[in-house]
């Protein structure tokens, strides 16, 4: 599993896509070791010592990084850096405020700049025949 670079991490098509695959692939790695696929150990896996994302110029200790991507992805606490996560094709609304939120804080960006026009067309790219993410929406 190769490192996520704070470069790698935009706020772009491409950017999602990239993320939602190694999403996935970490998902696959971690039920490999028999891991449980939390934010923290996701963390751990794309960000070893010394490759922490450095938003503005700050210095972000890895408990601090996990805080903010956690705190940014459910303000109201139900994604929590040990809570296991569920399949992301199964159930994206949450992986979908997860990397919401990782993109906010590495890049050091506010939450209605994070492109999620993008982040949607990525997942419906990364995962074609599961579960679409606007599931809870109304038709009329």
């Amino acid at each position: 599993m190769s490192v996520i670079n704070r470069m790698e991490i935009v706020n772009t098509a491409d950017g999602f896509l990239l993320l939602w695959q190694r999403l996935e692939s970490t998902r696959q790695l971690l039920a490999g070791q028999c891991r449980r696929f939390c934010v923290r150990n996701i963390m751990r896996v794309w960000f070893p010592r010394g490759a922490l994302p450095k938003p503005r110029g700050k210095e972000l200790t890895f408990d601090d990084l996990v805080w903010r991507v956690c705190r940014c992805a459910s303000p109201d606490g139900e994604i929590l850096g040990w809570n296991e996560l569920p399949l992301p094709s199964l159930c994206p609304r949450p992986h979908r405020e997860l990397l919401r939120a990782l993109v906010q804080v590495a890049l050091g960006i506010g939450h209605n700049q994070v492109n999620l026009r993008a982040l949607d067309e990525a997942y419906s790219i990364a995962f074609p025949a599961s579960t679409p993410l606007n599931v809870g929406k109304k038709r009329r």
